[in-house]
């Protein structure tokens, strides 16, 4: 569960309820296991009008075969970065979630879809699966590839993607990742083909009391020109689409207690860089106001391993001179159990 306070610069405070989580889990036998996750945000849902949302985030099968090769069949999240699959609210510093992980990684990013799994020793396991693609339809300048995402509401699956993931272990307090995503996203469009390529690198390490996280990520989208001028056609409006999108962030963290207590207190500072218009098609100029940074400085306070108490303060800047972003004041909690 996720309750948060949001202040930006010159706007009015708002308080929501963001996440109420169920998670249902159920082991068939020892090789058959069944995960679910069912999602309520923003407290509201009311049919088709402007509100909250319900969501089922996983509900998928394992069947556990053997260490080094499993199979699962369902819902699943995708397996890019480190929150994607990782984003309950006391995982991670800060009451919102990272800007790459939002408008380059589209946490949470889930669709039907079924592959492997496994553990390969020394260190490294794996994720491989086909998934159901993001239409191009729903992409956008601001958020990027965030809008087509099917959900897998009767996903289209003509041409399936394929996403994986190796993370590697070996060293104590050291976890590296990198993660990869590509499909065909323009089944909405008889005559064009815009194939999606996304990659993705991460790091976490811990020594001490000190805690560092860093990711990267970045993807490519052809055609883009085309899309674009087929939406503009469409809709009236040129949707600006870029055909390549980048992000990354680094960030620190530090417990100031010992680890022998229950109780937790850390100040984390996170610097971003998030461009979703790094690279035009020929004939389009990027909008500056999409290249964005934002410095979020701030402090996260834990009266128990599972309750997550945060605020933070985000400094927010764009290359536009003429398109202004405000700053932010962030308070929240965030507990599971």
């Amino acid at each position: 569960m996720d309750f948060h306070f949001n202040k930006p610069e010159f706007e009015d405070a708002t308080l929501d309820f963001h996440r109420f989580v169920l998670l249902v889990t159920h082991r068939f036998s020892d090789r058959i296991r069944f995960v679910g996750e069912l999602e309520v945000e923003h407290a509201f849902v009311e049919g088709l009008e402007e509100a909250g949302e319900l969501e089922l985030e996983q509900a998928y099968v394992d069947f556990l075969l053997s260490r080094s090769i499993n199979v699962r069949a369902g819902m699943i999240l995708m397996p890019i970065g480190i929150i994607n699959e990782r984003h309950e609210p006391p995982s991670f510093f800060g009451v919102e979630r990272p800007f790459v992980d939002t408008v380059i990684v589209p946490t949470t990013w889930f669709d039907a879809g079924f592959g492997i799994h496994g553990d390969l020793g020394r260190g490294f396991s794996y994720k491989l699966y086909a998934m159901a693609p993001p239409d191009a339809a729903g992409f956008s300048a601001d958020e990027g590839i965030r809008g087509g995402r099917q959900h897998g509401l009767f996903s289209v699956f003509n041409s399936p993607g394929v996403t994986g993931r190796v993370e590697y272990r070996g060293v104590p307090r050291l976890t590296l990742g990198t993660s990869f995503f590509s499909a065909n996203t323009g089944f909405s469009f008889p005559d064009l083909d815009p194939w999606l390529n996304l990659l993705e690198f991460d790091a976490r390490y811990r020594r001490g009391r000190a805690e560092f996280r860093g990711q990267f990520a970045q993807y490519w989208l052809s055609q883009a020109g085309n899309l674009n001028r087929t939406l503009e056609l469409q809709t009236g409006i040129n949707p600006y689409i870029a055909k390549s999108s980048l992000g990354y962030y680094l960030e620190a963290g530090y417990h100031l207690l010992p680890f022998t207590q229950t109780v937790d207190l850390a100040p984390f500072f996170r610097y971003e860089k998030f461009n979703t218009q790094h690279s035009m098609a020929s004939g389009f100029t990027p909008l500056p106001q999409f290249d964005r940074s934002a410095y979020t400085l701030g402090l996260t306070f834990r009266p128990h391993p599972d309750i997550a108490i945060k605020t933070d303060y985000q400094f927010l800047r764009n290359k536009s001179t003429v398109v202004p972003i405000s700053n932010r004041f962030n308070m929240g909690i965030g507990w599971w159990f």
